[in-house]
């Protein structure tokens, strides 16, 4: 499977780091040693003084598609987690200035945690989900999906042009302001739709 992450598609995000409002999806990947699940601890890495949470709804993929057409793509996920797509800014920042990949900065070990998934027909409307991230008991993020501006299917239909979607693939789909850093012995919990779906310690 594979991570492929989204960028600024929340408008809000995109302003609050002084970057502009994209056209097109922002697209970038992370490798499966990414993958943070059930609830383990994040061990803060080395090689950066700057790591910070960004909050997302996740969808993973469950059938095969390439060129989906926008009719179909509702079919092409059948579940919707809560995750975090730690970035070391610092990093991120120098690469942004040399115009390099942001792979270093976003794609690290366990950099992607995951909430258990939760199948798509127990929620009334994916358009309109709200999510949150709390540091240390206190709300730091807020979103909802109907403030993206590019949704679930308008993703897997851009996305699908370039590169074939696998079923178990996982898809972030951006967060909402309000990131950022975190410090050892921060804890990190997400809700969706007013649920818990994962608690991770800072290491």
């Amino acid at each position: 499977m594979k991570v492929i992450a989204v960028g600024r598609n929340y408008v809000d995000h995109a302003k609050e780091l002084n970057n502009p409002v994209p056209e097109k999806p922002v697209i970038f990947m992370k490798p499966d040693t990414a993958i943070l699940k059930d609830n383990k601890d994040f061990y803060y890495p080395e090689f950066s003084n700057d790591v910070h949470f960004e909050v997302e709804v996740v969808i993973r993929i469950c059938n095969e598609g390439k060129h989906v057409s926008p009719k179909y793509a509702y079919k092409y996920y059948d579940a919707l987690g809560l995750g975090i797509d730690f970035t070391a800014r610092d990093i991120q920042s120098i690469h942004k200035e040399k115009g390099l990949p942001w792979e270093l900065a976003k794609a690290f070990d366990h950099s992607a945690v995951i909430s258990n998934l939760i199948p798509k027909e127990e929620f009334e409307n994916v358009k309109e989900l709200a999510f949150s991230l709390s540091k240390n008991g206190i709300t730091v993020q807020e979103g909802n999906t109907k403030n993206v501006m590019f949704d679930f299917d308008s993703l897997i239909v851009f996305i699908s042009k370039y590169i074939t979607l696998r079923k178990g693939d996982l898809i972030y789909t951006g967060t909402p302001a309000g990131v950022g850093p975190v410090q050892i012995g921060d804890q990190l919990e997400g809700f969706l739709e007013g649920r818990s779906m994962f608690i991770c310690n800072i290491k």
